[in-house]
């Protein structure tokens, strides 16, 4: 009986539209900003164009459309791509240690 080997990737490297985002680049752009508690980072393609949304934790009433378009900015200086930001209560992101989840189906 042959062991069965790695299935893609061992890491949370994703490539999205042709370049390569690294979760330490997510981690940077997190740094950027302190009224950030936790982000993630989700990659989809429900309309058949890769989109990346960076979901943060934040602290009540700290997360308007200033800090959206800061973020919005780091995201692309740090990545070279565009990606939507979208703020959600503490505690709400899980604690799986994820930084990139990857959704996308290729059919």
């Amino acid at each position: 009986t042959r062991i069965k080997g790695w299935m893609g990737r061992a890491d949370q490297t994703t490539k999205v539209r042709g370049m390569f985002v690294h979760p330490g680049q997510i981690n940077d752009v997190l740094k950027c900003h302190g009224e950030i508690i936790k982000g993630r980072l989700t990659v989809d393609n429900a309309d058949g164009r890769d989109s990346m949304v960076l979901t943060c934790e934040v602290a009540d009433g700290t997360g308007g459309e200033a800090l959206a378009a800061a973020l919005r900015e780091t995201i692309q200086n740090v990545t070279k791509l565009r990606g939507e930001v979208r703020f959600t209560g503490p505690g709400t992101l899980p604690n799986d240690g994820k930084v990139i989840d990857d959704t996308r189906t290729f059919e």
